[in-house]
């Protein structure tokens, strides 16, 4: 039941702001942690800590500087994705193929490197982002926050 309400709560925050900046997309680079290297959360998960399967040394390379440049791409505002679905991602209108890419919180500078993947949606659909990106930026799961996105070069 708590699933379904959180699944819920994602799909009513589709009216959130994007705000692209133009110009080519940039060649991208490896991630830091490819999302396939995270285990899915159990089926009986409940909580956040449950949901959470990455491990510390996941979301210590998650974490880390880029290894190279990134463009950004614009703002958005963020909001919690699929528990259900593991690993550090983004799911936003900024992008049209995967890649990798890093969110940051301009109010902390906090940064996390994700899988960009391409949200079929107006760039004001705003991003669904993961439990374990959301929880690595510091950004409390049931907030609508705005955040950079950024492209690996």
């Amino acid at each position: 039941m708590r699933r379904t309400a959180g699944l819920c709560l994602v799909l009513a925050l589709g009216a959130c702001a994007a705000v692209p900046k133009g110009g080519p997309e940039p060649v991208p680079a490896e991630p830091a942690v490819p999302v396939a290297a995270v285990r899915p959360p159990p089926p009986q998960a409940r909580t956040a800590e449950e949901f959470d399967t990455t491990t510390p040394a996941q979301r210590e390379a998650a974490r880390a500087a880029p290894r190279g440049g990134d463009a950004r791409l614009g703002l958005s505002v963020a909001s919690l994705g699929d528990p259900t679905d593991p690993g550090f991602w983004a799911v936003t209108p900024l992008v049209t193929r995967v890649r990798p890419g890093r969110l940051v919180d301009p109010v902390t500078g906090i940064s996390v490197q994700v899988e960009l993947r391409p949200r079929d949606a107006a760039p004001g659909a705003g991003t669904l982002v993961s439990l374990p990106a959301m929880r690595a930026l510091g950004v409390p799961l049931t907030a609508l926050r705005e955040i950079a996105i950024h492209a690996a070069q």
